[in-house]
């Protein structure tokens, strides 16, 4: 079954930089668009970013575009999302999911309804 594992948060200060990771397993990663998601406290979970099982083609929702950059590695089965110029608006905990869909949609429909534990981003003032 679909299995992921996110990892790379922590708590940093405005403006910081941080690298999280995704390993994936339990379907042909190298096939799937793959996406980023967040779920901050008291609210529903939003896609971030995705990107298409070749690298080509990029999506990000408008509030981190020019500060996230998504991208993957089809040989170690893992995606990342390089985030710059944090802010406190960002803190959430942060999933990935593949999807059968296209990256301006996020992915679309996820492959398992089973989301992975997500990796926890605090940003402080």
């Amino acid at each position: 079954q679909v299995q992921l594992a996110e990892s790379g948060g922590g708590s940093i200060q405005t403006g910081g930089s941080m690298r999280l990771s995704c390993v994936a397993s339990g379907f042909q990663y190298s096939t799937h668009c793959m996406a980023w998601f967040r779920q901050a406290p008291g609210k529903g979970r939003e896609g971030v970013a995705a990107i298409s099982p070749g690298h080509s083609i990029t999506y990000y929702t408008d509030s981190v575009k020019g500060r996230f950059t998504i991208s993957r590695d089809n040989v170690r089965n893992t995606l990342y999302l390089q985030m710059d110029s944090l802010n406190p608006e960002d803190t959430a905990t942060y999933y990935c999911a593949p999807g059968r869909g296209v990256p301006r949609k996020f992915c679309g429909e996820t492959l398992s309804e089973t989301w992975g534990q997500g990796t926890l981003v605090t940003v402080f003032s």
